[in-house]
């Protein structure tokens, strides 16, 4: 069953990846070009070897990893997300392994839901950062169940390490982990003080792991305070300036993401539809009443702890649609638990109420809904058209890129956007000039190609640009690339 969960994963994930979702955002070419640069360019390195002060500020642990596939593979848009997906796939079998805690069975129902669901497949297909989450997130809980099963210095030492390499180096939501993490102590200290008697040994060893992987992040905190805080005071509900829904709406919304509201977003959902369907948010319901009933268990605590502080970034961050998914990433490592345990609870009430055939019909009931969910994302991934995904995607961007792919090009982009150029013209370099800006001397160049006609003429003039002619089309037949050859 294991196999066939994580088959579903590689073809959920991998599928047609070359042409679905098609296009290149920037914020994915902007890890493309840092693991190029870093291949290629001698010295270049992120800040403290962990830390990009492009793109907003970013954590460097996944360009690190697509440097590599770029050796190996190429570097290409398609191999780029392909290092996403080959993570998205770890991530569930990293969930299987952190719900085997609670059985086999959990560890299976929570497992393929973490194959079959549209929400992980969407992210696990973009080459952004985001798709780490799930894998790192189970990591950090794997180590806590360690030290909590083996308490030793060196298990509280490598928990606290995890925890530092899972919160700092990954993405936004698991920033929280260590929150979570200490009210878990903290509520074993009040309820538990066998339990916390056992860590209390560890305490020092914990916090010790903790700041000596933290360091290098720690470092860039301070010697980069506004870079590395920008993002977060961007988005957060104190910034006047942040865009979005009333906070209100916004947290109606952000909640019923489980069975009603999806992400407008198109780079992180499809369709509008909602992180769980009604019967899954049912399932996960019951898990979380199992869990409650089991709070006496620790591990079942730290899960209880998890979902409320990992819904919190969703929660506080108003800027952008609501709900927004790529905040809830924090959740898929305690939610997947959840489902599991849902699941099981499910079999375990109808052999209790009815008998032992009709839990095994649940039990076939359940994993054939499990199939039907990955039928469904499917569908509803690979049926989503084009023109739905020509702007989230920044289809015009590639065309744009492909025009200056050739020797001595100039291309008219803006600082964001040019992060496509970069990245898919890297081996020729084309030179970049911000859009108004007046080009001194045209004939320098092959071809220099823009967006749009009246770039070319602010940068050399009507006369010159006369001559342009366009050699891309949007989806309405409109213009959107523009080649001068001098």
């Amino acid at each position: 069953m294991l196999v066939a969960i994580v088959a579903t994963a590689i073809v959920l994930r991998f599928a047609d990846l070359a042409n679905l979702p098609g296009g290149l955002y920037p914020d994915e070419a902007a890890e493309g070009l840092d693991a190029q640069r870093m291949l290629h360019e001698p010295g270049y390195h992120p800040e403290w070897f962990v830390w990009f002060t492009n793109d907003g500020g970013r954590e460097a642990l996944f360009a690190y990893v697509v440097a590599v596939v770029f050796h190996f593979a190429g570097g290409t848009a398609e191999t780029l997300r392909g290092a996403a997906a080959g993570f998205g796939v770890a991530g569930v079998i990293a969930v299987w392994a952190l719900a085997r805690r609670w059985g086999r069975w959990t560890a299976l129902a929570a497992a393929a839901w973490a194959a079959t669901s549209l929400w992980l497949v969407v992210i696990s297909r973009d080459g952004t950062r985001n798709t780490i989450v799930p894998f790192f997130g189970s990591l950090a809980f794997l180590a806590m169940f360690l030290w909590l099963d083996r308490p030793s210095r060196r298990t509280a030492a490598l928990a606290g390490g995890a925890i530092a390499l899972s919160s700092l180096y990954t993405y936004q939501p698991l920033k929280l982990l260590p929150v979570a993490v200490g009210l878990w102590l903290l509520w074993l200290w009040r309820s538990d003080p066998i339990t916390f008697a056992r860590f209390r040994g560890g305490l020092r060893q914990f916090v010790a792991g903790f700041l000596v992987v933290a360091a290098p992040m720690i470092a860039v905190m301070v010697a980069l305070t506004d870079n590395y805080f920008s993002r977060v005071a961007f988005v957060s509900a104190l910034n006047p300036a942040a865009a979005g829904d009333s906070p209100l709406v916004h947290w109606i919304r952000t909640i019923a993401a489980f069975g009603f509201t999806g992400d407008p977003n198109a780079r992180q959902d499809v369709a509008g539809l909602p992180l769980l369907s009604i019967p899954l948010t049912l399932v996960a319901v019951l898990g979380l009443a199992r869990l409650w009933r089991g709070r006496r268990d620790p591990a079942n605590v730290l899960i209880l702890c998890s979902l409320p502080v990992f819904m919190a970034p969703a929660l506080l961050a108003v800027e952008g649609g609501s709900p927004h998914f790529l905040r809830m990433l924090g959740l898929a490592a305690p939610l997947g638990v959840t489902v599991g345990l849902g699941a099981a609870e499910l079999v375990e009430q109808v052999h209790r109420r009815l008998g032992a055939w009709p839990a095994r019909l649940a039990v076939g009931a359940v994993a054939l809904g499990f199939a039907a969910v990955a039928l469904g994302s499917w569908q509803a991934y690979s049926a989503v058209p084009v023109s739905a995904r020509w702007w989230s995607y920044q289809f015009p961007l590639v065309d744009l890129a492909n025009a200056g792919n050739r020797p001595n090009s100039a291309v008219i982009v803006d600082q964001f956007q040019m992060m496509d150029v970069w990245f898919l013209d890297y081996a020729q370099s084309p030179t970049i000039v911000q859009p108004g800006e007046r080009i001194a001397d045209p004939q320098a160049f092959s071809r220099i190609v823009a967006a749009t006609r009246q770039d070319l003429v602010a940068a050399v003039g009507e006369t010159a640009a006369q001559a342009a002619k366009p050699a891309a089309w949007d989806l309405s037949g409109n213009p959107s690339v523009w080649v001068l050859t001098p």
